[in-house]
């Protein structure tokens, strides 16, 4: 993901902009690997292959999620990786 489109992106469920950018993998311009977070309603959305995975709670791939969450947990915040995020629910 190209980090400019942080200038554009809003969480699909509140359209809350800015959302804010968590890197696991990148370089000066792109993110390969990370999280978008919605400081509104806590939810998370990942990034993965370059590719910000933002859909709404019932379209969501919750063991993809977990999965993710799993292999990462040491390089994102515990807003995201806490067993209270909504998307865990």
């Amino acid at each position: 993901m190209n980090k400019s489109m942080m200038k554009i992106l809003a969480c699909p469920m509140d359209k809350t902009h800015p959302l804010e950018l968590f890197e696991v993998s990148f370089d000066t311009d792109s993110v390969s690997e990370g999280a978008l977070y919605c400081v509104k309603c806590a939810r998370f959305y990942m990034i993965t292959e370059g590719i910000p995975v933002m859909l709404p709670d019932e379209l969501r791939d919750k063991k993809h999620e977990m999965e993710f969450l799993k292999k990462n947990s040491s390089k994102l915040p515990e807003k995201i990786t806490s067993s209270a995020a909504p998307w865990h629910l």
